[in-house]
Parts: C-alpha cells; sequence; structure tokens
C-alpha cells in the first residue's frame, strides 16, 4: 500500500502537546514540535548560522510600524528573526491573565471570566495578534473575539456541545463524512488563536478527549481510500498549519495517492493570526500537491495588515486559490460598511469573499449572535453597492448536520401572468418576460 508508511512511524506518534517547542528551537522535524523532550544532536557553530540564514529567507519580509511600535514597548529583547519565526510565536503565545495583563488592562469581567476554572475553551493568542489589540478598550472588535468574558459561561435555549452534530457524522475519529463527496479531516485539535465563537471548541478544549494520534490519521486515509464517492479532502481542524512541514507533507503526499481525491483544501486563519506561518519552505511544498484550495478565516478588517497582506500574495503567487470565511459576530462586524471594508481589502490581497456565517449557536455564544434578519440586512447592502466579488454566500450551517444553507434577500417579489417581479440592489421594481415558464404552443 503506502511507501511512506513505515517511514511515517519513524517521525513520531502524532499527538498534541500541551506547550510548543522553547524559543529558538532550531527543529522543524515532527519529533521536536510534537515532543521536545526528546534530545537532538547538538549543531555547531556553521550549522546554527547556516540554518539561521534559512530561517531569514524563509521569514516574511514587511513588519508593519504598529508591530514594530509594539516590540519596542513589550518585546525589546527581541530580534526581527525571532519574531518572524512562527515557531517563536507558537512558542510564546498568550495563556494565562498574568501574562495577558502584561499587554492589555484587563476589564473586571475580563479578569473575572480569565479567573474561571473550567472553560469550554482556553485561551491562546499570538504575540503578532495581541500587537493588534487595543490595550485600553474591551469592545475592541478584535479584542471581544479572543479574550474570554463571562458571557461565554452562559448557557441559552438551543445551544448545543456539538449544535452541527459533527461527532455523529465521524464514522473514524477526526474524520467527518457529512456531504455525499467529500469528508473533513480534522488534522489537529490545537489552535494558533482561540476564537472565543469556535464552533470545535468541545474538542480545542479538551484534547484528552479529542487527542488526536498518527494511528486515527492512519484509520482516517484508510476510509477515504476505501469510499470511492470521496473527491474532496479538507483538512482543518483545529489549524492544520500549526504542524510542521514535514507532517503536512507527508500528509498531502498520502492523499495525492488517492486517485479518486481529487482536490484537497485547507481550512486556517494561520494568516490572519500568524502570518509569520506563511514560509517560503511551506509554500514550496504545497505547490507540489495542486489542486489544493485555502480557506482563510478572516473577522474584520484590521486583520487586514502588512504581514497579512505579504503571507496571502504568496499563497496566491505559489497557486493556491483563497478564499475567506467570515462569521457574523455581533458588535464585531455585524454592518454594512465594516464587511464592505474588510470584503474589499480582501479582494486587494487576493482572497475571494466565500462565505459569511450565521454564528453557530455552540454553548455559550449568545452574545456574538445576531438575528438571521441582520446577515439578510448586509448582504442587501453588499450586493450592488460594491463588486459581486466583494459579496459572499451568507449561510447558516443547519444544525444535527443538515448542511450549509444558502440564504438571500428576497429579490424575487412575485409574478403577474409570465412575468417574473423583482426588486434590484436600490429597492426599485422590474418585470423579466420570463416566456420560458409558459406552456409550449400546439402547432
Amino acid at each position: 500500500m503506502d511507501n511512506g508508511h513505515s517511514s511515517a512511524r519513524k517521525l513520531v506518534k502524532l499527538q498534541e502537546q500541551e506547550e510548543p517547542p522553547g524559543r529558538g528551537c532550531p527543529a522543524a522535524s515532527l519529533v521536536s514540535l510534537l515532543h521536545p523532550s526528546k534530545k537532538h544532536h547538538t549543531k555547531t557553530g556553521a550549522e546554527r548560522k547556516a540554518q539561521e540564514r534559512q530561517k531569514r529567507t524563509r521569514a516574511l519580509v514587511k513588519v508593519s510600524k504598529r508591530t514594530r511600535e509594539f516590540m519596542g514597548q513589550f518585546y525589546q529583547e527581541i530580534s526581527l528573526a525571532e519574531w518572524t519565526d512562527w515557531r517563536w510565536q507558537l512558542h510564546n503565545s498568550i495563556r494565562t491573565a498574568e501574562s495577558l495583563e502584561r499587554f492589555i488592562t484587563l476589564s473586571d469581567d475580563e479578569r473575572k471570566a480569565l479567573s474561571r476554572k473550567r472553560s469550554s475553551l482556553p485561551m491562546r493568542i499570538t504575540p503578532y495578534y495581541l500587537s493588534l489589540l487595543d490595550p485600553l478598550n474591551p469592545a475592541q472588535a478584535l479584542r471581544r473575539a479572543v479574550v474570554p468574558t463571562c458571557a461565554e459561561f452562559l448557557q441559552n435555549p438551543g445551544e448545543k456541545r456539538d449544535p452541527l452534530a459533527e461527532d455523529s457524522h465521524s464514522p473514524v475519529p477526526g474524520l467527518v463524512h457529512r456531504y455525499p463527496d467529500r469528508v473533513l479531516f480534522l488534522a489537529t485539535t490545537s489552535c494558533l488563536v482561540c476564537c472565543r465563537y469556535c464552533t470545535r471548541s468541545r474538542a480545542v478544549g479538551n484534547p484528552a478527549e479529542y487527542k488526536l494520534n498518527m494511528a486515527q490519521w492512519e484509520k482516517a486515509l484508510a476510509y477515504i481510500e476505501a469510499h470511492n464517492e470521496v473527491r474532496d479532502v479538507l483538512l482543518s481542524g483545529g489549524d492544520p498549519l500549526e504542524l510542521p512541514d514535514e507532517s503536512l507533507e507527508w500528509l498531502l503526499a498520502r492523499l495525492h495517492r488517492i486517485k479518486h481525491v481529487e482536490i484537497v483544501r485547507f481550512g486556517t486563519k494561520a494568516p490572519a493570526v500568524m502570518p509569520q506561518r506563511i514560509t517560503t519552505s511551506l509554500t514550496r511544498i504545497l505547490k507540489r500537491f495542486h489542486p489544493l484550495w485555502m480557506s482563510l478565516h478572516f473577522t474584520h478588517p484590521e486583520e487586514i495588515t502588512s504581514e497579512v497582506a505579504e503571507a496571502c500574495e504568496r499563497l496566491a503567487d505559489a497557486g493556491i486559490p483563497l478564499g475567506s470565511q467570515t462569521v457574523l459576530l455581533q458588535g464585531i462586524n455585524d454592518n454594512v460598511e465594516t464587511l464592505k471594508q474588510l470584503f474589499t481589502g480582501l479582494l486587494k490581497i487576493r482572497v475571494r469573499p466565500y462565505y459569511l456565517y450565521q454564528c453557530d449557536p455552540i454553548l455559550g455564544s449568545a452574545h456574538f449572535r445576531t438575528p438571521v434578519e441582520k446577515g439578510l440586512e448586509i448582504i442587501a447592502g453588499l450586493r450592488g453597492h460594491t463588486t459581486g466579488y466583494a459579496v459572499p454566500s451568507f449561510v447558516i450551517d443547519a444544525p444535527e448536520g443538515g448542511g450549509k444553507i444558502p440564504l438571500l434577500p428576497e429579490y424575487v417579489t412575485g409574478r403577474e401572468g409570465s412575468d417574473l417581479l423583482l426588486r434590484n440592489y436600490e429597492g426599485k421594481e422590474f418585470r423579466y418576460p420570463d416566456l420560458a415558464c409558459l406552456p409550449a404552443r400546439k402547432e
């Protein structure tokens, strides 16, 4: 079957780690990233210098003025080479109230939420993304999306731990087969940044229950190989780009050898929260496995920085079509102007707005969810007022595994005879002669 099977096992049993490797960890192998306790060959000075040169060629070139000011205030001892190393970003993620208070002034509500012993979702913020947060304003959009508040501990009617019934559509651990010709492959249950409205908070917040390993990967791959109807595999998580290059390359190669798998997609927030992950070495690997697509998760126009633009341009230059998925969030992006700015901004960095999601009813999400009418109102406010490329599909991922259901404003208002009555973006009425709906004439 797989010639790489034995070598994959030599790499390591894939398991989530509690903490990523330490700052300056040189190894990018699966062993070193997922088992930092393993001992490695001590590199010579020449080897370390060569590796540093390699890192510099792989790192992002652009560092925004805002980032430099943030580094000057909080990370004066850190070099640009370290800051632009995604492993450094991963290891130095902010996880506790004590570490977060070094950077921002916590509100009473945030401090109380962080002091709670039990939460369905841990806090994790990369230093880069932290630089985008307003240190004084707890109502800032990006801050609300990633810093816990007490509202997430309140359970409301209709909310569920697994509202999309992914677990019940999982034939093997880590694989969801809901649609006929495609599967969701959960490569990891760990995220680079923990969004407070996360659909899979049950998994991200319970690594012991949802821990993934190589044996589970093999079962998922065997399932895909045995089901010829599966032509499309979506790699998600967690965030698959938290994995090292070696494991991603191995997984893509295995999928690439399955003849009936036509395309592979990634679902990731890495370009938005840790653009340093989009290295030239990563894009070289991805280019080998076309056709490959990426769905990126963007929330707000403040996420579109020069670093993010460079990361997305690298992916696009590698021939990877980029689409964005945005969750509609109350008090964060629930107005036409904010989303118009986000979507047109994404087009400028070669990312096509794809989905606008109604927020899923996970436990403790009521403070994020808007009425469905708000999403319809926003789509109506975008359609015709900006390019169609900047107007995503507004969808509800139906509870109990019903799948994505698109919703549209009422553009068809009725019929008169063979005429279809239509309303355009300005609210004006028009008639379309729908003669094809009439019965065929008899000779």
